[in-house]
């Protein structure tokens, strides 16, 4: 077979007329020709760091939507899922995968559970790690969380990142803020990775040191901008990473739009377009093709890089998405899920006055960190939430047992009316919900607990709920379907006043203790940076 255009060769870093010869799978001649079609064909795209689970669809219906954007190979962390199920939801990710013909790289989850600081559903510990590379479930050891935890040579985690070593594999990095003596200790253990970057000095000193920085723009956290600089400065040690992406934005583009972004932006087409193809595939040992004689046949034929909107893409040597169609179909699942607890009521989730000032978590648009603020806690025995002062009451419901409601306050979220609530509430995924009155927190709770899993609103005019039967965090309907309904539920929630771009998102990430300042778990208000509880009252 053969396709025309323009060749982007990263190798020799020039553009010319030619054509790719493949056959079997296989490219057996990349020829330069007098003239070629208008076109561009460059190496199909890779995500270097993502968590399928977090687009709430499986891995083959996330595959049919990312080969419309050029995406041919991912890299993937199946934590969120292990939270839930352990090591049975890992195989399930493997098992959906091998299904359809992107290219996935699952990792072992190496944070099961995130922190001891919380409830989930399960626990992967060294014996369970070592299981899931013997039957070549995984092919790297993902995100070492637990940095304190490498740091302080706490004797699990040590465990973890030994069985990696032993098998010469990558050991992925997520360090926020990290830097100095710590950052050192934590790398010689063998990490090499980070995508949790949210300023340049970071960036530069953690590649300094040897550390591949993988560039993040997801739905909530996005740090090109900040990053951006690091292609100019040391651009082979440069990846393009989702990291949580929504099924609305898998819709409309993936690592193409950072692409096309970077290169408008003025940075050099060639690095740019090597950390979203040669880079993560070398690093992660991918057999994706580089567009070499000898290379699998993984390429994507693009209209022109500062668009990067793709025409085809080729997987393998065959053609799975022709610039209308995806050429391939998702594969029918048994669902899997985890999920035991009780309806709240009203009276669980009051919050009686203990102290003179409270602690509120503090949220940003479009960032993982928060922080704390201190605010007078009044003379009224209960606290409600102050929607003129935007302090909204903010509650986490286990749901792998019947345990009481943790509650705290938040600012950031700008709700004017109503709650919303989701159990894709990183890392544990129990139920988190946010609102102005109890009434409409327990309602938004409630329907989700009914449903065994999902995501709902509740505003002055209707209650609505997206069902997520697959471990309670992700659906079996395509993207398409997916984006629809969860773009509705995000307009809901905007248009009661929510400053958040994604709410629900947003939402997700005010459990996960490990990115600092204030996050809230079943089990109550925790301090990231002091890695402890704290009380929600303070004289």
């Amino acid at each position: 077979m053969k396709v025309s255009g323009k060749i982007i060769d990263l190798h020799n870093r020039e553009v010319y007329a030619g054509e790719v010869l493949f056959e079997n799978g296989i490219i057996e001649k990349v020829n330069r020709t007098d003239k070629a079609p208008e076109v561009f064909i460059m190496p199909g795209l890779v995500d270097a760091h993502v968590h399928i689970e977090s687009s709430m669809v499986t891995p083959s219906h996330f595959a049919v939507a990312a080969v419309k954007h050029g995406t041919v190979a991912v890299v993937s962390d199946p934590h969120e899922i292990a939270n839930v199920m352990g090591t049975e939801g890992v195989k399930f990710m493997y098992r959906d995968a091998q299904n359809v013909p992107v290219k996935f790289c699952f990792g072992a989850p190496s944070c099961v559970p995130a922190t001891s600081f919380e409830s989930s559903g399960a626990a992967i510990g060294p014996k369970q790690i070592n299981e899931l590379f013997e039957n070549g479930y995984v092919s790297y050891l993902a995100e070492m969380m637990n940095f304190p935890g490498v740091i302080y040579e706490q004797e699990d985690v040590l465990q973890k990142i030994q069985i990696a070593r032993e098998r010469n594999v990558v050991i992925d990095g997520h360090a926020p803020g990290l830097m100095g003596d710590k950052l050192k200790k934590y790398i010689a253990a063998g990490i090499s990775t980070d995508h949790e970057c949210s300023s340049l000095e970071e960036a530069k000193e953690k590649a300094s040191l040897g550390m591949k920085i993988l560039i993040r723009e997801g739905s909530a956290a996005k740090n090109l901008t900040a990053l951006a600089e690091m292609i100019n400065f040391l651009p082979g040690m440069v990846m393009l990473c989702s990291d949580d992406l929504h099924p609305e934005m898998l819709e409309k583009g993936h690592i193409n739009r950072l692409v096309a972004r970077l290169i408008n932006i003025g940075y050099d087409m060639f690095d740019v377009i090597r950390a979203a193809t040669v880079n993560p595939s070398l690093h992660y040992n991918l057999n994706v093709g580089q567009l070499k004689p000898g290379d699998p046949a993984d390429f994507i034929v693009i209209d022109n890089p500062q668009n990067m909107s793709v025409l085809s893409t080729f997987i393998d040597g065959k053609c799975v998405y022709d610039g209308k169609d995806t050429l391939f179909t998702s594969a029918k699942i048994d669902r899997i899920n985890n999920f035991i607890c009780n309806r709240i009521s009203e009276k669980e989730i009051e919050v009686r006055n203990n102290g003179t000032k409270m602690r509120v978590i503090v949220a940003q648009n479009g960032e993982l960190l928060t922080s704390m603020e201190y605010v007078s806690s009044g003379n009224e025995p209960f606290i409600i939430p102050s929607v003129g002062k935007d302090i909204l009451k903010i509650i986490v419901k286990e749901r792998y047992h019947d345990s009481p409601p943790a509650m705290a306050f938040i600012k950031g979220f700008g709700l004017k009316s109503g709650a919303f609530a989701t159990s894709v509430a990183h890392d544990s995924h129990n139920i988190i919900a946010v609102g102005t009155t109890d009434r409409d927190i327990v309602q938004a709770v409630n329907m989700i607990v009914d449903a065994n899993g999902g995501m709902s609103v509740v505003s002055d005019n209707e209650s609505l709920i997206l069902k997520l039967p697959v471990a309670g965090i992700m659906s079996d309907m395509p993207v398409s379907a997916m984006a629809q309904s969860y773009e509705r539920l995000s307009e809901i929630v905007k248009s009661q006043g929510c400053l958040m771009d994604a709410p629900f998102m947003t939402l997700s990430f005010m459990a996960l203790l490990v990115i600092p300042e204030l996050k809230l778990s079943d089990k109550g208000l925790f301090d990231g940076k002091q890695f402890a509880f704290v009380p929600l009252f303070i004289d």
